[in-house]
């Protein structure tokens, strides 16, 4: 992935995620912080580290949720 698209997917995931209840934002970062999350991580930490081939996923699943939500 080249570094524009990456970008527009990170902030993209940061933007939706500034969007959705904290338990959102937690389970989100249970599942792309790694082995080292801790509950007092930034989710926008989370989101500029992850791995490049989790951001597909990622701002499919924070799409879908703020879907379901009506956001």
């Amino acid at each position: 992935m080249n570094e524009q698209l990456e970008g527009f997917a990170r902030q993209t995931i940061k933007d939706g995620l500034a969007k959705l209840p904290e338990g959102h934002r937690r389970t989100f970062k249970r599942l792309y912080a790694g082995s080292g999350w801790n509950e007092g991580i930034d989710i926008n930490m989370v989101a500029d580290e992850m791995p490049v081939d989790k951001l597909d996923v990622a701002m499919e699943q924070v799409k879908r949720s703020l879907k379901k939500l009506g956001l």
